[in-house]
């Protein structure tokens, strides 16, 4: 089977799942899926996904994986104890294609016994999408991973401070191959990659596990809090409540990135380490975030701007080069490391929040075709409270 651990996910689902189990226990929530490639026939493996997902929700944390994760500052004994008895529960999980082979999938329930659905489900949809693949060139693949370590190691000392990490559990071409490009960067580029965002492999690597909060968390609190101009406020103010200020790093565009800096205050800009970039132009965005940061008395270079959103190694290279010297930076590449295979052209798949307590969520990126919602009236209402341009 393809997923046999439940540590086989990203470390921010466990954080999250933390933090809402002491914050929003009963929280209802609902998450769709979207594949962004046109004319992709599901059909072919529907009944291998379910398959996949009935022997998910047999798995349980065992006692190693509990030990793993308690040995992590953060994680609070009382979480501990509920993930001791926590499986997933099938009935909150559906998987349809249409008469066409659009995948459907729906997820709705407890966002506590919700949370930890995203990334496995995205992992199987993606490997046994890509098992039906003709003629899989594992060779180019390896080649590729090769200039990439040869590219980074090109550079020589310009790079001693470049620092990257696995971002590809969701959309990699096969737990096999994950586990193969980890071993590689380890082994070929141990002072620049500094770790997964995969709690398993970082244990079977012993390499730092990494990732703080996610859009759904900044989500759920648009119904959650007390009003909707605040709900950042709320969301960044609980994630300091649950972490004292530990997990620094601040996911910016939700609603996009003026919006988060008019609530990025100076009490959150000092207690943050820093800011993750997801959508829109990362050069402009870094320029924002070093100009805001200045603007407040606050030296950028003690704070760290993450990169993460489509990131080749070249990207990240450019973009290190750019901003080297005046903020920390550091880099999550996700599908050009566990998924760039000659004549394969990757899913951009996604599962995201839309509804909590029955009321609909949105995530209004600073990039087209980003905006992930269910209803255009509260795209609309949201975009008119933040005053952001709706990038549909």
């Amino acid at each position: 089977m393809i997923i046999n651990s439940l540590r086989d996910t990203d470390a921010y689902k466990c954080s999250m799942m933390q933090a809402v189990l002491h914050q929003c226990p009963s929280a209802q929530v609902r998450y769709a899926f979207k594949c962004r490639n046109k004319d992709i026939d599901f059909r072919p493996v529907l009944d291998r996904i379910n398959d996949e997902l009935n022997h998910l929700c047999t798995l349980k944390f065992n006692e190693g994986d509990l030990a793993h994760l308690a040995s992590m500052r953060f994680i609070k004994a009382d979480f501990i104890d509920f993930l001791r008895n926590f499986k997933l529960n099938r009935d909150y999980i559906k998987v349809t294609c249409s008469d066409t082979g659009e995948l459907d999938v729906s997820i709705e329930g407890p966002w506590l016994h919700t949370i930890l659905f995203e990334v496995p489900v995205l992992a199987i949809i993606n490997e046994c999408y890509f098992d039906t693949a003709d003629g899989i060139d594992y060779n180019g693949a390896n080649n590729k991973l090769t200039s990439k370590i040869n590219l980074v190691k090109g550079y020589g000392n310009k790079l001693a401070n470049f620092k990257f990490i696995d971002f590809g559990t969701r959309r990699r071409l096969s737990q096999m191959w994950h586990e193969q490009v980890i071993a590689a960067l380890k082994k070929n580029l141990p002072n620049n990659f500094v770790g997964t965002s995969n709690l398993f492999f970082a244990h079977t690597f012993n390499i730092t596990p990494i990732g703080t909060m996610a859009h759904e968390w900044f989500q759920g609190w648009q119904q959650l809090g007390p009003r909707l101009v605040d709900s950042q406020k709320v969301a960044l103010q609980k994630w300091a409540d649950e972490y004292r200020g530990d997990l620094g790093i601040a996911l910016s565009d939700i609603i996009g990135m003026d919006a988060f800096l008019n609530d990025f205050d100076m009490y959150f800009s000092k207690l943050f380490d820093g800011c993750r970039h997801d959508s829109g132009c990362p050069y402009e965005w870094g320029e924002k975030l070093i100009r805001h940061y200045e603007s407040m008395g606050i030296d950028p270079k003690s704070k760290t701007a993450v990169f993460s959103d489509g990131l080749t190694m070249q990207k990240a290279i450019d973009l290190f080069l750019h901003f080297d010297g005046r903020i920390k930076t550091s880099f999550g590449i996700g599908t050009h490391l566990t998924n760039d295979f000659p004549d394969l052209k990757p899913l951009q798949i996604v599962i995201k929040m839309v509804e909590c307590n029955g009321a609909p969520t949105a995530k209004l990126s600073d990039s087209s075709g980003k905006v992930m919602c269910e209803d255009m009236d509260f795209v609309k209402y949201i975009a008119s409270v933040f005053n952001k341009e709706v990038v549909l």
